[in-house]
Formats: C-alpha cells, structure tokens, sequence
C-alpha cells in the first residue's frame, strides 16, 4: 500500500506542480486539491495492494514448500486463508464507506476548489457519463466529452411530473461558448428532437435533424452553491434524485449504473483475496517483481471488464445490476474454482 500510495501521489505531484508554476495557483490550495485527490486514489490502491500482498505471502509460502509442509501436517488450507478472507471482507466493507462517503464529499469539494482558484467556466459543469443538473432549465447526459466535442449526448427538458420531458438525442456535436452573453451554445450533429405539435401543444412530434443549434443560459447558475454531480453524491442522494427523476419521467439507468458500481468495487478485495490465493498457489513465485506484475495484470483485467460492462449498461443493453456485477462475478466464481481444485490435489 505505501509503495503503491508514493507512486500515484509521485505522479500528480507533477500536475500539482504545474499549477502552481504555470498556472499561478496559491500552494495551500495546490495543497486542497492534493488532499481531496488522496481518497479517490485509495479506490485503487487498497485493491491493487490487497491482491499484491497476497500473491507475496502466499507465493513466498509456497516457493519455500511451506504449503505442503502445512498440509502434510494435517491442517486443511481453508484455515490458513482464512485470516486472508477476513481481511479481504474488512477491506471490502471499508471500501463500501470509502466509495460511498468520503471519495464522493472529496470530489464535491474538490471542484469547489477548482471554483475557487478561479477555473470556473461553463465547461466546468460538464462531465462525461454523469447526469449534470448544472443549469436550469435543462439535464444533460454526455457519454464522451473530449475537449470541446462530445459523443452521444441526451438533452432533457422537464416539463412537470404530470408530462414526460422534451428529449434531444444527438450522435456528436460541440461546445460554443460565448462568454460575453453568459450563453452556452451546443451544435448538435445526426440526431432528433422533441418539438411541440402545433396542432396539440400538449404533445411532441419527433424530428430528425442534421445538424441543430440550441442556447443554454447559464446566467442563473453563475453565483449558487456547486451542483453535486452523480458521482459527488452519496447513494442515499442518488437514491433521492433517482426518485425525482423517475417523476420527471427521465432515463435512471445511469445513476443505477453508479449504485452498483460503488457496490463492485468496493467488493473487490475479497474478490482478489479469492483469486489472489490459490494463483499464488499455482505459481509458486517469491520475487516481489513478479507478483506486483501479475497483480497490475490481474487488475487491468478486471477493470477493463469493468469499463466494458458499465458501457453496456449506460447503452442499456445489460441491467445495471447484471452488468456491474458479471467482474466480481467472473473473478469470483474463478478463483473459488481454483481454491476447490488446489485444496483437493
């Protein structure tokens, strides 16, 4: 954990310092933004460094065959990786505040800062795969942001409990800012949008568009308190807007995506504990350099499952809870196959 924890900090030291020199920020709040950055790199670290020190345990106990000796003497190794689990649990169970309390109120204040040393734009606002409630009149959903352009992108505007709300859904587009106007532009490519029927105001008709400008005002969002994001808030806020939204008629699946994602990671030591043992069993390796690089190996795996599946539960193809579940799942269900089979040989 300490070797893991001096790395990652090593690296945004570097960015830190760039603001500082080019940038011009004020070292105490150089040193804010280096304090709320501290839990969100924890999400990572204790996984990674859960299954490190498991794979250097239990493989240095194995390559100096005190596995067999153990077993030779009639204790069952359940009850030597029991301690192992326990731990795995604890962590898992810590992770669950981690995830839930701490890395949410320090992102949330973390942008408070960045508020503060003057950074504030309307771009601000804007993240991808998060609801942003940011502006007054309108939700907005962006899968992809990079730069000033963005991928997928769902435009709500809320017309009360009673009517479900105007929708512009868009392929790609761009941000146009105007400053001096306090507007935000956005130019919409392939998409269609809701457009009140003259005929019936109370209803829309659908239109397919190429290319389609819209204006949002962001006067009114200029000068209030910070606007939690989905991932700033808490799972009983998330519950509480995931309640407003389904009033407002609004799509939850991404906030439940956020839910169980929470939810996975922070089972994930025990779930590396279970896959970290019995690998470390079977390789029989004692070299710390080795089994830090099956440990980032093993990880990247299982985050990369983990990015995948949440992309195909924010598209809606999987449920969210099937989706953010299937890594731990897998890893799981993996590694109590090789615990039974390397208890048995």
């Amino acid at each position: 954990m300490f070797v893991l924890t001096f790395v990652m900090i090593l690296g945004n030291l570097i960015k830190l310092a760039e603001l500082i020199i080019t940038k011009g920020v004020s070292l105490l709040i150089a040193l804010k933004l280096f304090l709320f950055l501290i839990p969100f790199l924890f999400s990572f670290i204790l996984p990674i460094s859960t299954l490190a020190g498991v794979l250097l345990s239990i493989g240095r106990l194995s390559s100096d065959n005190e596995i067999i000796a153990i077993r030779a003497s009639g204790i069952h190794l359940i009850r030597l990786l029991t301690p192992f689990l326990i731990v795995g649990l604890i962590l898992s169970l810590f992770s669950i505040i981690l995830n839930n309390q701490i890395i949410p109120d320090s992102r949330y204040r973390s942008r408070e800062v960045l508020i503060e040393m003057g950074n504030q734009s309307p771009t601000a606002a804007l993240e991808a795969g998060t609801f942003i409630t940011a502006f007054d009149k309108f939700i907005l959903f962006i899968y992809q942001i990079d730069g000033y352009k963005f991928t997928n992108i769902r435009i709500y505007e809320p017309q009360g409990s009673e009517k479900p709300p105007r929708t512009i859904i868009a392929k790609r587009g761009e941000f146009i800012l105007m400053p001096e106007k306090k507007i935000l532009k956005l130019k919409l490519i392939d998409g269609t949008s809701d457009e009140i029927n003259p005929r019936d105001p109370e209803n829309f008709y659908k239109l397919n568009f190429k290319t389609y400008f819209m204006n949002i005002d962001f006067k009114k969002s200029q000068g209030k308190k910070t606007d939690k994001k989905t991932k700033d808030m808490t799972l009983t806020e998330l519950n509480k807007q995931m309640a407003t939204f389904k009033e407002q008629k609004i799509d939850i699946n991404p906030i439940l995506t956020e839910i169980y994602k929470r939810i996975a990671l922070s089972f994930s030591c025990l779930v590396f504990v279970l896959i970290g043992a019995p690998f470390a069993m079977i390789t029989r390796r004692r070299e710390k350099s080795v089994n830090f690089g099956f440990a980032f190996l093993i990880v990247a795996l299982y985050y990369i499952m983990l990015i995948g599946f949440e992309a195909l539960s924010l598209e809606g193809k999987l449920p969210p809870i099937l989706a953010m579940g299937l890594p731990d799942i897998i890893f799981g269900a993996l590694g109590v196959g090789l615990l039974w089979k390397t208890c048995l040989s």
